[in-house]
């Protein structure tokens, strides 16, 4: 137990995401056990998302986006910027007497170091840091964390190396329930992906193994940072060409369920390490395949038949296993059958979240 009265959680983003998605997932638990919640983030979907008795403090955004070149080293000494400003909206709100701090992604550490919370802060990490940047961006912050945690070991190697201290709580989703498998397949096939579009997530590997599966559908869900405008425009130029015309359907931001009822398949193709993706555990709930890729979060949570592991960026490669899975009813039978169970021994969120809050706020 702890004697907590207020949480305060930091998003460095108001966009919806699978960390986004936890996140509202530990303001619902903490609500519901009597802690007064705030939430700092940026206006935007999060906020709207919130419940009525949270109350939300609007920060700026606090990451970078996909600029190259000139434009990213000009968003950077902006980020910076915002980390101090932020960072000042912060601290009255993180140093009254019985508050907890909750920082829900890397790129809010900074912010949060500069309002220094008395107790310091609880790092949820949602990120596997696999890239200078977040690695100095961690080290910017790393002074405010007083406990990190993570979902898997993925994401808790490259924080110990960094020496901090992590502890191991699992993510889950909703459970029991409705098995979406299906024995048979659509016509003609589905292969979904619920993603950001922005360019780490992979999208164009996909595409491109699609090139070289004929007579397969791919849909794409979710939204995307106004800083990825131009990756977006990337991909819609790659679905308009001849050997996609007319199989990508871009779906932007839709409800979880009726997507997954229309994919026979489910895709994650990340080209960097991901901690846990949410999106990954949502699908194997509902009993559909799942290829990933085969690195972070999703070579634990596919392991030992729950699901189907490629190459990294290696679309004839992902083409091959979206055709294998696609043609043995059997095998997605199997699959689906693995997943479901692993969802239901290891990824509870009944179970799964009182322990995740405990371990930030306690």
């Amino acid at each position: 137990m702890t004697d907590t009265s207020t949480v305060v959680f930091v998003a460095h983003t108001g966009q919806v995401s699978g960390a986004e998605k936890m996140l509202l997932a530990l303001v619902d638990r903490a609500s519901e056990t009597g802690h007064t919640v705030v939430v700092a983030s940026p206006a935007g979907a999060l906020a709207e998302a919130l419940p009525d008795s949270v109350r939300h403090v609007p920060i700026p955004e606090l990451g970078l986006g996909g600029q190259r070149g000139a434009a990213r080293v000009m968003a950077a000494g902006q980020m910076l910027a915002r980390w101090w400003s932020a960072g000042r909206t912060l601290r009255p709100l993180v140093r009254g007497a019985g508050t907890a701090t909750v920082v829900n992604s890397l790129f809010a550490l900074p912010a949060t170091r500069i309002a220094r919370p008395p107790r310091g802060a609880s790092w949820l990490v949602h990120d596997v840091m696999a890239s200078g940047r977040q690695r100095a961006v961690t080290r910017l912050g790393r002074g405010v964390v007083r406990r990190a945690v993570a979902c898997t070991d993925a994401a808790a190697a490259p924080v110990r190396a960094a020496g901090i201290d992590v502890e191991l709580v699992p993510y889950g989703v909703p459970w029991p329930v409705e098995d979406f498998g299906r024995s048979t397949v659509h016509t003609p096939p589905v292969v979904g992906m619920l993603a950001l579009l922005t360019p780490w997530k992979g999208h164009r590997v996909l595409l491109d193994a699609l090139a070289l599966t004929p007579g397969v559908d791919v849909e794409l869900a979710g939204g995307s940072f106004p800083s990825d405008e131009s990756y977006v425009a990337e991909l819609h130029e790659r679905a308009s060409e001849p050997d996609l015309s007319g199989r990508v359907r871009f779906l932007g931001h839709t409800k979880l369920d009726d997507a997954l009822r229309r994919w026979d398949v489910v895709v994650s193709t990340s080209v960097l390490p991901e901690a846990g993706p949410l999106a990954v555990l949502e699908a194997m709930s509902h009993g559909l395949p799942v290829i990933a890729t085969d690195h972070g979060g999703p070579t634990e949570f596919l392991r030992d038949g729950a699901g189907v592991l490629v190459p990294p960026g290696d679309p004839a490669a992902l083409s091959h296993a979206i055709q294998d899975v696609l043609a043995d009813g059997a095998r997605r039978t199997v699959l689906g059958s693995s997943a479901r169970a692993k969802i239901g021994a290891e990824h509870n969120i009944s179970i799964t979240m009182p322990a995740l809050l405990e371990a930030l706020i306690g």
